[in-house]
């Protein structure tokens, strides 16, 4: 108590200072303490919030560099833009319907249209929606302004479907995966939100079935890497596939979007905490922990199976642990966050391998990390979440609530359900109204100069591949 005091004398002296003209009103105002603390605890969190926000965007151009490398040189841009355009679309249409449509008041399953366009979203640091029933106040972050909540949140709404592009890369239009992308960021990831985070959403904590997700294993990872499966079984495999695979043409992409992934993350899971302090701590060291772990695992993986640790294995296996630990990360200790890392790891190194023997062509391997990866963190937060660490969650298996890992999974089949039947709807009507391939002659000469009319390298049809006859 003392020493909130003498902070909160500290920061009253140095506003004084800063105005020496409000010297005398602040000698003739009583001080109010509290009303100064709440003032610096505000400032505090929505400086934070908006620090974690353009740490999460910045995943969406990391996601970019981490595909690109992957793609043979004629598609860089394309794939590049896949990830870049989300930006431009959800950016636009989260202000006007999704936010709405995920947080605002509504039904178990979707949000009304209250807050369309942001009409009602201000810069309030109180309750966002007042009514005369308590029940029907919304409130998911009091300490900072309204707009600051909205801002985060469409970060997440952003980078998700661009993890799509990955299972669809190299053969999908341009036109088809923006009207694609549009629609299902609108008709799947909203709900999916309001399911999950939103007020009376009944898959949540606040209100429903009470599966624990702290920053988006199901909303995020599961209904995108559900989704990239089922266009890239949908949209069929590459005209070169599996007979005349190329290497990543660019490593030290794939390197480069890996980290910039891992230090946006700790925006997207610390800042899932809504504030600056212990849990917001919290979920920042065990997502470097779980990364870590993950990657290291993977290493150790390749070099005893394989022979050789390789950098493309180090940049996955750090992703798979990220993944991994997004659902769990503000409920575990360190060491539950080193075994989630490690886990997760071996369960998507051998999905990896699995999809290559079925003879799916999901490009970059989304599925068997973000789908994967975002199933088992779920199902590992129900084992190993505890209230010690995070009294607002739950207790999982190993604190003796076994039930929480039942919970956990009925959430993550709910997920895989609405995503993956919503996903086929989506493209049917896309591939009545646009079409989605691209012609075989385009595929073959390169999406980025039949999409684009560009190329990332100036060179003639990128790797000079030219079309069987």
């Amino acid at each position: 108590m003392l020493k909130k005091v003498l902070i909160i004398g500290f920061i009253a002296l140095l506003l004084v200072i800063g105005d020496p003209s409000q010297m005398g009103n602040a000698l003739a105002a009583p001080f109010d303490a509290e009303k100064a603390f709440n003032n610096a605890q505000s400032a505090a969190d929505t400086g934070f919030m908006l620090m974690s926000s353009a740490l999460v965007l910045l995943m969406t151009p990391g996601l970019a560099f981490f595909y690109g490398g992957f793609v043979r040189s004629r598609n860089i841009l394309n794939t590049l833009m896949m990830s870049f355009v989300l930006m431009g679309i959800v950016g636009v249409t989260w202000v006007l319907w999704g936010y709405s449509l995920a947080f605002a008041p509504g039904n178990p399953i979707i949000g009304g249209l209250e807050w369309f366009g942001l009409n009602g979203v201000g810069l309030e640091t109180t309750d966002y929606l007042k009514g005369t029933n308590p029940a029907e106040i919304v409130s998911y972050a009091p300490t900072i302004p309204h707009q600051a909540f909205m801002i985060y949140q469409a970060m997440f709404a952003i980078i998700t479907p661009a993890l799509i592009s990955g299972a669809i890369a190299e053969r999908m239009s341009f036109s088809a995966y923006s009207l694609f992308v549009l629609l299902w960021s609108t008709f799947i990831y909203s709900p999916l939100a309001h399911m999950v985070w939103g007020k009376g959403g009944f898959l949540g904590l606040a209100g429903g079935l009470g599966a624990l997700d702290f920053a988006g294993g199901t909303v995020v990872h599961i209904s995108s890497g559900v989704s990239a499966l089922v266009a890239a079984i949908v949209l069929g495999p590459r005209k070169t596939y599996p007979d005349r695979l190329s290497p990543p043409h660019n490593v030290p992409f794939i390197l480069l979007g890996a980290s910039l992934l891992w230090f946006g993350w700790f925006g997207f899971n610390a800042g899932s905490a809504l504030s600056s302090g212990a849990t917001a701590t919290v979920a920042f060291v065990a997502t470097n922990t779980s990364a870590a772990a993950a990657c290291l695992t993977w290493l150790i993986l390749e070099k005893v199976l394989r022979g050789k640790p390789t950098a493309v294995g180090a940049a996955t296996g750090g992703v798979a642990g990220l993944v991994g630990i997004t659902p769990a990360a503000g409920f575990v200790t360190p060491v539950a966050a080193i075994l989630i890392g490690s886990i997760t790891a071996v369960v998507c190194f051998y999905a990896v391998s699995l999809k290559h023997k079925v003879l799916i062509d999901d490009a970059l391997d989304t599925f068997p990390v973000h789908g994967v990866g975002g199933t088992v963190g779920a199902i590992l937060t129900g084992i190993f979440a505890t209230t010690a660490v995070n009294s607002a969650g739950k207790n999982g298996l190993f604190y003796g609530n076994p039930s929480q890992v039942i919970t956990q999974i009925i959430a993550v089949a709910i997920a895989y359900v609405v995503a993956g039947v919503g996903t086929l709807i989506i493209l049917k009507i896309v591939e009545v109204t646009v079409g989605l391939r691209v012609k075989e002659e385009s595929e073959f000469q390169g999406m980025d100069i039949n999409e684009h009319g560009e190329e990332g390298y100036n060179e003639e049809f990128g790797d000079r591949i030219t079309m069987s006859k």
